[in-house]
């Protein structure tokens, strides 16, 4: 519904869900062309957000052990949920079984939910006059925040809406987005000279 809103059709809509099968990324793109922002940024934001999945997909080429032409599809339903099941399975058959049955489920159920957001989209018209613009934001924030339990990720999230929503004003559509991608390696960064630091120190008391 919330890309039906951003002016996408309803194939475009769908073609997204299916190809793009993780939902932050999908919400990143679709915002940044809500905002008017160029394809191209709001697709480089896409992808960034979708990185994780290949670091996924090196753990997990591990565990599956698929042959090479079925790794492709595979491919296709590494997101967080996939692997989360994957992972905690004791044995490789009931990796392959909780993989494929997250994967397929969850891959069916997006693509049928999203269908119907757009077909719901077009029958209730303007989607900003009901505040669905709204929609994909405050997804994307409930599912990032039970994602925070460290302070060096509440860290990183906080700097990455600092620079988010400072650089809106000044920036094209869709290169805030970018731009907050480095609050994480500088948070990192500092947290490495800040235990460098008190490793340091702890190792002077020690002497």
């Amino acid at each position: 519904m919330t890309s039906a809103g951003s002016g996408l059709t309803l194939l475009q809509t769908c073609a997204l869900s299916l190809l793009v099968f993780t939902g932050a990324s999908q919400f990143a793109l679709v915002g940044a062309l809500a905002a008017g922002g160029n394809p191209l940024t709001a697709a480089a934001g896409a992808f960034f957000l979708g990185v994780r999945n290949a670091f996924y997909g090196l753990r997990l080429s591990q565990l599956l052990a698929l042959p090479r032409a079925v790794r492709p599809f595979a491919a296709q339903w590494v997101i967080d949920e996939t692997a989360a099941v994957a992972l905690a399975q004791p044995t490789r058959r009931s990796v392959r079984i909780g993989f494929a049955v997250t994967g397929l489920s969850l891959y069916v159920l997006w693509n049928l939910t999203t269908l119907l957001g757009a077909l719901g989209a077009e029958a209730i018209g303007d989607t900003d006059a009901w505040g669905l613009d709204a929609a994909g934001p405050a997804v994307f924030l409930a599912l990032l925040a039970p994602m925070l339990t460290s302070a060096t990720e509440r860290a990183v999230a906080a700097l990455a809406v600092l620079l988010g929503l400072g650089l809106l004003p000044v920036l094209p559509a869709g290169v805030p987005v970018l731009a907050a991608a480095l609050a994480a390696p500088l948070v990192l960064f500092l947290e490495g000279r800040r235990r460098g630091a008190v490793r340091n120190d702890t190792e002077e008391e020690a002497r």
